[in-house]
């Protein structure tokens, strides 16, 4: 990233403060949810019986940072196998399909992720954290999907 959209970005969080949020459910469940940008969706589930059949349900807001905190998260809870990606995709950084082609492509010597199309897909986590994501961690692709009755249907 330039410098000056690294003075925006901390501009932005000064201006625009956005809480890391998510909800821990299930610590023996296999499951974890990602809402993307569809904050009502991730407090309908966290209100909702489904976080006992969860571990995690949480959002990603950037191609970086956020894709980082899953990566650690599932090399930290080996039990979690399954990540359901839903809700609406965050305009400009398409961090839902950031991650999905992380976990097709990996990154590349630059610690980018082969074939992003985000602005900034550059992670901090190591080779052998992506790797066991890659290995371990299934992907279900219901990004724009909304519905928690939808959503419900995929456990």
């Amino acid at each position: 990233m330039n410098v000056i959209g690294e003075a925006i970005g901390e501009l932005c969080k000064v201006i625009l403060p956005i809480n890391e949020e998510f909800y821990l459910g299930n610590p023996d469940s296999k499951i974890a949810i990602c809402t993307l940008s569809s904050m009502d969706l991730l407090k309908n589930i966290a209100n909702s019986e489904m976080l006992n059949k969860i571990s995690i349900v949480g959002r990603l807001l950037s191609e970086n940072k956020g894709i980082d905190s899953i990566i650690k998260y599932v090399n930290k809870n080996h039990k979690v196998n399954t990540i359901i990606v839903c809700g609406k995709d965050v305009w400009g950084h398409k961090s839902g399909h950031s991650l999905f082609q992380l976990h097709k492509n990996g990154t590349d010597q630059n610690n980018r992720i082969i074939n992003s199309s985000s602005p900034d897909p550059f992670l901090t986590v190591s080779k052998s954290e992506i790797k066991y994501f890659q290995d371990n961690v299934k992907l279900v692709n219901l990004i724009n999907v909304t519905e928690t009755e939808v959503i419900f249907k995929k456990f």
